[in-house]
């Protein structure tokens, strides 16, 4: 689909630079990311992340908490059909590397 349509904001330029920076690692621009942003407000119809305030003291990472925390979004049924998935989709696109 065609770009058609402009945006301006105004936002600190250290709090730009060190965003662009991040979204650098993972190979996309700022512009793409505020993209990937608005196209995932829009197909969950608000906001692509929770507004609440975590904990004010860091919990203590265990295995039991992190696996509560994944089950939150994992459905641990799927774990063997999942299995390798990405080395197979991987595979089957480029070939065996």
């Amino acid at each position: 689909m065609a770009k058609t349509a402009s945006m301006y904001i105004r936002i600190d330029p250290q709090v730009k630079a060190d965003v662009e920076a991040i979204y650098s690692r993972y190979g996309m621009s700022l512009t793409e990311a505020i993209n990937i942003f608005l196209h995932q407000s829009r197909n969950l119809g608000g906001l692509p992340f929770d507004l609440r305030w975590g904990p004010l003291e860091p919990k203590k990472v265990t295995h039991e908490n992190v696996m509560g925390y994944l089950h939150e979004y994992a459905n641990p049924a799927l774990i063997p059909l999942e299995k390798d998935a990405w080395a197979m989709a991987t595979e089957e696109k480029h070939g065996n590397l």
